[in-house]
């Protein structure tokens, strides 16, 4: 059975740092792509920042370009979020997701996990 279980999350001050962990169990870690998505309070989803499998392609919200950094390690099927310069807007939870289309036969084939969430909270 896939698991995505993330950790990391807590309370900072703005302009602090922490830093998510998502540890994936299930499936092959390193062929999907992984995302972190957040969503604040009373408000809908926001996709914060992507990679792909091998690692070599990064992309991120105009939101956090220059302040967050994902990376991967496929030998620990682990992702991870990189927070800097928090800012009270970046308040909420965090989510990872894992993300695969494969052609198997005739058909493509779509698969999408999804962990717990962890809680982000920057405030003074």
């Amino acid at each position: 059975e896939a698991q995505l279980v993330e950790s990391g999350g807590g309370l900072v001050q703005p302009g602090g740092s922490l830093r998510l962990s998502c540890a994936a169990s299930g499936f092959t870690f390193s062929s999907y792509a992984m995302s972190w998505v957040r969503q604040a309070p009373g408000k809908g989803l926001e996709w914060v920042s992507g990679i792909n499998g091998a690692g070599g392609v990064r992309k991120y919200a105009d939101s956090v370009k220059g302040r967050f950094t994902i990376s991967r390690d496929n030998a620990k099927n682990t992702l991870y979020l990189q927070m800097n310069s928090l800012k009270p807007e970046d308040t909420g939870a965090y989510f990872c997701n894992a993300e695969l289309t494969t052609l198997q036969g005739p058909l493509y084939k779509y698969f999408l996990y999804w962990g717990q969430g962890t809680q982000v909270t920057v405030s003074s």
